[in-house]
């Protein structure tokens, strides 16, 4: 039986049951969670007896913990949960809608899945930044357009990386900020005539609370984000881990191996981080496709928000907690960076500079060095840097701040 079934008399077609039944098991203990907020509520205003409340939550506790007893005779997590309940199901819908329930299901799943992607940053933030206090007199040749261009340090390099995660930890903070508003009361569409208290950051628009999917598309956002930046991470890590570069050894716990060549040793992990930034990217698209062009309020279309996200959350905690390993477990090999960093060619810069400092034009000292260059006549120049470090305060200030800055956030 289904929370409609009183309205349309003959059964569904099972193609057609199935084509509509939606695949949600992953909602039960948020939707729980929603519907014991929802039976305060309707104690408070007097619908529901003292022992009604205490045997809805008492139940609603345990059909949390309980993802067997959703069947798939069930339509969806809200009528599984309704059916569970028994007696005291049948009078918990009354003051909403399958729509505000789903609304502030997926809203309370996002939350947890912002704050569980926030853990995962963090925990590989952290790797990186220690990696990079490890490696922080490190010499190594920075790049532009793949090129070598001027030396820098491994540990500046790796503080890129955990910028480019601090990044991404804000915007799951603002996707949660986005996810935590309510939905409860609007019901349908237009509320209900029963006088229920308000929840919590109450939505302002009723209408707006069931159609709404923004919150979604800003953890997509957040998650296709942090993929691009994981798929950097993975390239740098592919072409580092080469023969060709030969700067890192990777780890065998992070690694795999050949099933026909015997010396192999993959970088699949980085490469999948790589790999899984397009289908991040992709999800994110297709739910933005998908709400583009409904009209106000709910559309059955909005069942399509579930599995980009159940999918996005899974690949997000399972790429953070795989690159968390690998990075951790990376061996560097010093004397290949230094070797690589020991061209004179990329001091070439330092070269047009000690010209500028003594009065030569930058353009001319450009054109001047160029011309060394092109020539092959180009010499270290004496008084070049041999140890860079970003900023005034040199790469060790910059570590400092950067784990005083994680240390805040945790």
């Amino acid at each position: 039986m289904t929370t409609w079934q009183a309205r349309v008399g003959a059964r569904l077609d099972p193609d057609v049951w199935e084509f509509l039944r939606a695949d949600d098991a992953e909602l039960l203990p948020y939707d729980c969670e929603a519907t014991a907020e929802h039976a305060q509520r309707l104690h408070a205003a007097g619908l529901l007896t003292d022992e009604e409340l205490d045997e809805a939550e008492g139940r609603l506790a345990e059909i949390a913990q309980d993802p067997d007893g959703y069947l798939e005779t069930d339509e969806d997590v809200h009528s599984a949960i309704e059916r569970l309940l028994g007696e005291v199901g049948r009078k918990i819908h009354a003051g909403r809608s399958r729509n505000d329930q789903v609304a502030a299901a997926m809203r309370l799943y996002v939350l947890d899945a912002c704050a569980e992607a926030r853990e995962g940053i963090d925990a590989l933030a952290l790797v990186c930044l220690s990696f990079a206090e490890s490696e922080a007199e490190t010499v190594m040749p920075g790049y532009t357009h793949l090129q070598r261009a001027q030396p820098v340090t491994l540990g500046h390099h790796l503080l890129a990386w955990v910028e480019m995660l601090d990044r991404d930890r804000t915007r799951f903070a603002a996707a949660a900020e986005a996810a935590a508003e309510s939905p409860l009361g609007a019901g349908a569409l237009a509320g209900s005539t029963l006088e229920l208290p308000p929840p919590p950051r109450q939505m302002r628009n009723s209408i707006d609370a069931v159609a709404d999917r923004d919150f979604a598309l800003d953890y997509l956002y957040a998650a296709a984000v942090l993929f691009n930046h994981l798929s950097r991470i993975g390239e740098e890590l592919v072409l580092w881990a080469s023969a060709e570069f030969g700067f890192v050894q990777l780890p065998e716990a992070a690694a795999t191996g050949s099933s026909m060549m015997p010396q192999k040793l993959n970088p699949d992990v980085a490469e999948l981080a790589r790999g899984k930034a397009g289908t991040a990217i992709g999800r994110l698209t297709g739910l933005l496709a998908t709400v583009k062009g409904l009209p106000l309020a709910y559309d059955r279309d909005l069942q399509e928000d579930k599995a980009p996200v159940f999918a996005t959350r899974r690949d997000v905690v399972r790429a953070l907690r795989a690159l968390t390993v690998l990075v951790s477990g990376l061996e560097v090999d010093r004397d290949r960076l230094a070797k690589a960093a020991s061209d004179p060619l990329l001091l070439a810069t330092d070269a047009a500079e000690a010209l500028v400092r003594k009065g030569t034009p930058f353009r001319d000292a450009h054109e001047e060095v160029a011309a060394k260059v092109r020539a092959g006549e180009f010499r270290k120049p004496r008084s070049a840097a041999t140890r860079p470090a970003p900023g005034p305060g040199g790469i060790r200030e910059a570590l400092a701040e950067a784990r005083h800055r994680f240390a805040d956030n945790l």
